[in-house]
């Protein structure tokens, strides 16, 4: 009995530890080299947090607008926009939005590709049609696919934050090569993508202030979901081990509290 209680403590100590470490790593900046990255406020931050899905389908919409002239996405489908936890749109909005696209498709009955509009399962739409296309436009440099990005980059949603708002006057002193731009979040404080966001570049239009601010905001917490979208549900599943463990942990203190009380009874008795 008295092995089983405390199987059940440890379990629940650790668990709890487990949820406290991860709170603890969310909420400080984790890439040494940019250490202008702040911490920023998430609804989905640990141990409970969860997705807004007003706020993703804002950041699917700059991205959209922005981000995927060049980036692509290769591991979404348009479906993905739809299901539970995520942006939420509606089957017909989905459907719009992949047919926004034209597919290369095929062989058809004479043999040849054709083109299509997008249907829901199709994979978001690649700006580029190979690496060295890509690194042709972008003067030698790839852009790199967004799908996990989120996950990939130290600091997560925070790097992506202040990458994108990090586009200020480099210091006194301090040389941009040719081609590049000055931003304090990146690692070397270079990087060969110009700013990608001004006020008022992308429309929105459920109130929230068209700024860079929320615009960087608002995709970080997209590019979050598309890395993460089972997130939410891996935040049920520890609620729900965590309340069966501490449910667990007080049965088998209250029978090890009646077990030895019998045991002390009977040892009274002997001694007296």
């Amino acid at each position: 009995m008295r092995s089983a209680f405390l199987l059940a403590a440890s379990g629940a100590l650790l668990l709890a530890s487990a949820n406290v470490s991860a709170a603890e790593d969310a909420a400080k900046p984790s890439n040494n080299h940019a250490p202008e990255i702040a911490v920023q406020d998430w609804t989905f931050a640990p141990p409970f947090g969860n997705y807004d899905n007003a706020q993703l389908q804002r950041g699917f919409k700059v991205y959209q607008t922005v981000c995927a002239n060049c980036h692509s996405m290769r591991l979404l489908s348009y479906r993905n926009l739809g299901e539970p936890g995520g942006p939420q749109f509606s089957p017909k909005a989905v459907e719009i939005l992949a047919s926004q696209i034209q597919v290369s498709d095929g062989p058809n009955e004479k043999g040849a590709m054709f083109q299509r509009p997008g249907r829901p399962s199709d994979r978001f739409r690649s700006p580029f049609a190979n690496e060295q296309a890509a690194r042709a436009a972008n003067g030698g440099a790839l852009p790199p696919d967004l799908s996990v990005i989120a996950k990939a980059r130290p600091g997560g949603p925070d790097y992506i934050y202040a990458l994108l708002t990090g586009y200020v006057p480099p210091p006194e002193g301090f040389k941009v090569a040719q081609g590049m731009h000055y931003n304090a979040a990146f690692p070397g404080h270079q990087v060969a993508m110009p700013p990608p966001l001004s006020d008022g570049l992308v429309p929105y239009t459920d109130g929230t202030k068209p700024n860079v601010d929320n615009y960087a905001r608002d995709v970080a917490a997209f590019l979050m979901w598309a890395a993460e979208p089972k997130l939410e549900e891996r935040h049920q599943v520890g609620a729900r081990i965590m309340i069966f463990l501490i449910v667990f942990l007080v049965i088998m203190y209250l029978a090890k509290r009646v077990v030895w009380a019998g045991v002390h009874r009977d040892e009274k008795r002997s001694s007296a």
